[in-house]
């Protein structure tokens, strides 16, 4: 089943090089890709959220969200798996990036971005929908740039959806319990 999945997995990392990858679009995938980096923009975006009343829970169910991701993604399952990632075993390949310091599987800025659209989606379908063309987008990315298994981006979407769910519900019970949350409160 691993081989099947591994061979469907360069099969369709190999058509996007080989068909989709050009001048045009490889900036602004790198961008992308870029702005993923160490959850630089969903930590920014949580700090915006939680100054406003209006947004907060949003930026505690992301909040959560990431915690939960890094703690069970990044520390748990990528060195537990250990799979390395597409470039180090097509090494013909030309990479656009740096080569990473980590392991594969799963996708972690796949994760975040799907955790960001998730969070906001629970609250706020419009922006929830911009949030996702977003996370998919930031998913292809890491397809585009050969840094990614296909298989790890969707496990990573998959999870992001799953952890900003289960902080959605953390985020109503501490509502429930604790009011406003008047510890954040900027009034």
């Amino acid at each position: 089943m691993f081989d099947f999945i591994q061979n469907l997995d360069f099969t369709i990392l190999n058509f996007i090089y080989e068909n989709i990858r050009n001048d045009f679009l490889n900036y602004p995938m790198i961008f992308i890709s870029t702005l993923g980096n160490a959850g630089f923009i969903f930590i920014v975006s949580i700090l915006i959220l939680l100054f406003n009343k209006k947004t907060r829970k949003i930026g505690i169910t992301l909040g959560i969200s990431l915690v939960i991701g890094v703690v069970i993604v990044n520390l748990i399952m990528k060195p537990s798996i250990a799979r390395i990632r597409p470039y180090e075993i097509n090494q013909s390949i030309e990479l656009l990036t740096s080569k990473m310091n980590d392991y594969s599987f799963p996708s972690g800025h796949t994760l975040a971005a799907f955790e960001f659209a998730t969070a906001i989606f629970l609250y706020n379908k419009k922006w929830g929908y911009v949030s996702f063309i977003f996370a998919i987008l930031m998913g292809f990315s890491r397809l585009y740039l050969y840094v990614h298994f296909p298989s790890d981006v969707i496990c990573g979407a998959i999870l992001g959806i799953i952890f900003s769910i289960i902080s959605y519900y953390i985020t109503k019970y501490i509502y429930k319990r604790f009011g406003d949350y008047k510890i954040l409160s900027t009034n």
